[in-house]
């Protein structure tokens, strides 16, 4: 049997991580900048969070949700108060499409209604509702296309408004990411988020907030959303949440009501996973990495914005999207294979910057020296 050829490949085996620093199967070092898609958040092999993994592991790995799991109570203790979001409450699944997908239902379930708002350049998973709402038509199979879905400018504060002044009652939900990732590192406004949360109180719909990859502290703020001081109903989270443990979570606004049945999941909340989770959430917060992503972000960024080639950069904490000409479209590559550098992209040329949180200004350092080596 053969792997199912859909992705494009580096010929890199790695075979080893250490902090923000991974080994290929030859012994070559690599900066990582990426995080395997921002997944990586406290940084790799970390030993609190191997302790806990490996502590668990030795009692149990999993059982269902048919029984209490007192690692699911303390979790949702410690991400309320880590996040602040201390009076929600938490479902926990696998995935951030899965999340997504929980999210789309509980709305719907809670208002009766089926429309669903999104935005130009959204991601928001492969799954079968969550791609219908992800602005990629390539991805998007004749099974998962529905007129449920409207997609709108991103930022555009009017075409928001026509958009609820047109369907008004039959909109579920409207969903955002606060820093677009695929997208390019499209930041939300301020003034754009503060709108959404009027308008779905206002017509009664939910407000969906998509963190799954600008969540958990990368931008500086524990969700990126709180930049606009306002609450969403659902946020939704997965890849730095679990630092390569597969996890994913919705939690939700108290004014939604749960019922037996409503949501469900055979994997979501087992006993490793929530292992997982709680390392990471006890990293961020001893070693305070929500104040370190926004401190070197903020240098990592100030710094970018100095160099001449460079067209725009974008982004909050460590979520950065720098975007280059055209003619330095094989910048990504070189930062990979000549200075051994792992950084992500957003087609078509824009270098996306998603690093453990715990990120030190000599690595931003090194990156900004390679950088400017292969755009020279």
């Amino acid at each position: 049997m053969q792997l199912f050829d859909v992705y494009p490949i580096n010929d890199i085996e790695i075979v080893k991580g250490q902090g923000s620093l991974v080994w290929d199967n030859n012994g070559q070092e690599y900066l990582d900048l990426y995080g395997g898609h921002a997944v990586i958040s406290i940084g790799h092999t970390n030993p609190h969070y191997v302790s806990r993994i490996t502590e668990q592991l030795n009692k149990i790995g999993f059982y269902s949700n048919s029984i209490r799991i007192p690692l699911q109570e303390q979790l949702a203790e410690k991400l309320g108060k880590v996040s602040g979001k201390e009076d929600y409450q938490l479902f926990l699944c696998n995935s951030g499409a899965e999340a997504n997908e929980n999210a789309f239902k509980l709305a719907s379930f809670a208002n009766g209604r089926k429309k669903i708002i999104a935005f130009s350049k959204a991601f928001h998973g492969r799954t079968s509702l969550a791609v219908s709402a992800t602005d990629n038509p390539k991805i998007v199979a004749p099974v998962n296309e529905t007129d449920n879905v409207i997609f709108l400018p991103h930022n555009d504060i009017d075409a928001l408004k026509k958009a609820f002044a047109d369907f008004g009652i039959e909109i579920s939900a409207v969903i955002i990411e606060g820093i677009q990732g695929v997208g390019g590192i499209r930041v939300a406004d301020v003034e754009f988020l503060k709108t959404i949360r009027s308008l779905c109180d206002e017509y009664g719909a939910y407000y969906i907030a998509d963190a799954v990859q600008c969540g958990y502290g990368r931008s500086g703020k524990f969700f990126s959303h709180d930049y606009a001081g306002v609450d969403a109903d659902i946020y939704t989270m997965a890849k730095g949440m679990g630092n390569g443990f597969p996890i994913g979570g919705i939690i939700i606004s108290p004014k939604l009501k749960p019922w037996h049945g409503m949501l469900g999941t055979t994997f979501g909340g087992n006993h490793l996973a929530c292992a997982a989770a709680l390392a990471v959430l006890e990293v961020i917060e001893r070693d305070q990495l929500i104040k370190n992503a926004e401190e070197v972000g903020s240098y990592l960024t100030a710094e970018l914005k100095k160099i001449d080639r460079i067209k725009e950069v974008r982004g909050l904490g460590l979520m950065i999207g720098i975007e280059l000409p055209e003619e330095l479209s094989q910048a990504r590559k070189q930062l990979l294979f000549d200075e051994h550098i792992f950084t992500g992209e957003a087609k078509p040329n824009v270098i996306r910057l998603l690093p453990a949180l715990n990120l030190t200004k000599e690595y931003a350092d090194r990156f900004l020296t390679a950088l400017k080596k292969v755009i020279d």
